[in-house]
C-alpha cells in the first residue's frame, strides 16, 4: 500500500516507517522539515495545522495512519493541544475520506481509556471523565470523536499503545528513555508516591509491528490496545538499575510535596517559557494504575509482547552504546 503517515519524526513515528517499509508498503511522511523524514520515506512538507497542506498530502494514497499528536507536559498555549490533537485530526480524516482514502490507522493513548486502579483495562474501558492534564483530556475528546465516526461508518482503526519505550529519539514521548538516563547518570531523586502504581509498558518495536498488524489485518470499526507487561514504577526503576550496574533509588517523594513542587515549576515556566521538569498536573498522573492487556491484538492480529525485562535492558544498553550515558558495569538483559 502506499501509506501517509503522520508523525514520522516522533519517537514512535520513525519506527512505524520503519516497520511500514520492512513490510514492503510505500511510506509517504509528513513532516514539517522534510529533511528529518526517516531513511526511505518519501518526505513530503507539511503541518497538521495546515489544511492545504493535509489535503495534498492525502491524494492517492491507500491508507492514513496519524500518528502525530502534541506530547507535551506543558506549552503556553493550552489552545494548541486542541488545535493539533482533537481538530486537526478530525480535518486529516474528514480529508482523507474526502479524497476517497480507504483505511485510517488513529493512534489514540491508554491515557484515552483511563486510569484502572485496582482492574486491568482492555478497549472496551470507559474514561470517567476527569482528566488530570491537557494532553489526556484532548486525547480523550479526540478519542471520543474517532469513536462516534466509527459508529457512523468511517473506516477507521483506533490503536491504544501503552507506555512506549525503547531505542530511538529522545523526544517528549520517550519518557522511560529518559528517566533511565537520569537514572544511569545518578540523577534521579526517587519515585512520586511510592512507586507501587503499574504501568502497561511498550517496546517500542512491538507497537510499530502491531501498527503494520493493523494496517493490514484489523477490520474498520476495530479499535485494538498495543501493550505490553504490567509493572509497577518500582520494578521497571529495578531491572533498568540492575542492567546499568547502578542502585535503585530508595526516595520516595510524597505525592503532596511533588505536587506542590509541580505547580511552582508550572508558573515558573509561563514567566521563562521554559518547559517545567514536572508539574502538579502530571504528578497527578502518577497516583493512579494504567494497567492494560492487549489480548485481544495478541488474539485478532498476531501481536506480540517482548518481555519488560529484555526490553528495558536492550533500552539501557542503546543509551550507552550511542554515547548517552556512559557504561557502568552493564549486563547482558
Amino acid at each position: 500500500m502506499r501509506v501517509l503517515l503522520t508523525g514520522a519524526t516522533g519517537f514512535l513515528g520513525e519506527r512505524v516507517a520503519a516497520a511500514l517499509l520492512a513490510a514492503g508498503h510505500d511510506v509517504v511522511a509528513l513532516a514539517r522539515e522534510p529533511a528529518r523524514a526517516p531513511r526511505g520515506t518519501t518526505p513530503l512538507r507539511g503541518d497538521l495545522l495546515d489544511g492545504e497542506s493535509l489535503a495534498r498530502a492525502v491524494r492517492g494514497v491507500d491508507a492514513v495512519v496519524h500518528v502525530a499528536a502534541l506530547v507535551k507536559r506543558w506549552v503556553r498555549d493550552r489552545t494548541l493541544f486542541d488545535r493539533v490533537n482533537v481538530e486537526a485530526s478530525q480535518q486529516l480524516l474528514d480529508l482523507a475520506l474526502a479524497a476517497g482514502v480507504p483505511r485510517f490507522l488513529y493512534c489514540s493513548s491508554f491515557m484515552a481509556l483511563g486510569p484502572t486502579d485496582g482492574f486491568v483495562g482492555d478497549e472496551d474501558t470507559e474514561h470517567p471523565g476527569d482528566p488530570r492534564n491537557d494532553y489526556e483530556r484532548t486525547k480523550l475528546v479526540s478519542d471520543r470523536r474517532m469513536r462516534e465516526r466509527q459508529r457512523r461508518g468511517d473506516p477507521v482503526v483506533i490503536l491504544y499503545p501503552g507506555v512506549v519505550y525503547g531505542p530511538g529519539r529522545m523526544t517528549d514521548g520517550n519518557i522511560l528513555a529518559g528517566a533511565a538516563r537520569d537514572l544511569l547518570r545518578g540523577r534521579l531523586p526517587g519515585t512520586i508516591g511510592p512507586g507501587d502504581r503499574r504501568q502497561c509498558l511498550a517496546f517500542v518495536e512491538d507497537v510499530a509491528r502491531g501498527f503494520v498488524l493493523a494496517l493490514e489485518r484489523a477490520a474498520p470499526g476495530s479499535r485494538y490496545v498495543l501493550g505490553g507487561e504490567n509493572v509497577t514504577v518500582r520494578e521497571a526503576l529495578g531491572i533498568m538499575a540492575e542492567a546499568g550496574g547502578v542502585p535503585v533509588p530508595r526516595r520516595a517523594i510524597p505525592y503532596g510535596i511533588a505536587r506542590a513542587l509541580g505547580r511552582f515549576l508550572r508558573w515558573q515556566a509561563y514567566l521563562t517559557g521554559i518547559e517545567p521538569m514536572l508539574t502538579d498536573e502530571e504528578v497527578e498522573v502518577y497516583r493512579h494504575e494504567w494497567a492494560y492487556s492487549s489480548a485481544r491484538a495478541e488474539r485478532e492480529l498476531g501481536y506480540a509482547i517482548t518481555p519488560v525485562r529484555e526490553g528495558l535492558s536492550r533500552m539501557v544498553r542503546w543509551l550507552t552504546e550511542e554515547g548517552i550515558v556512559r557504561p557502568r558495569g552493564l549486563r547482558r538483559g
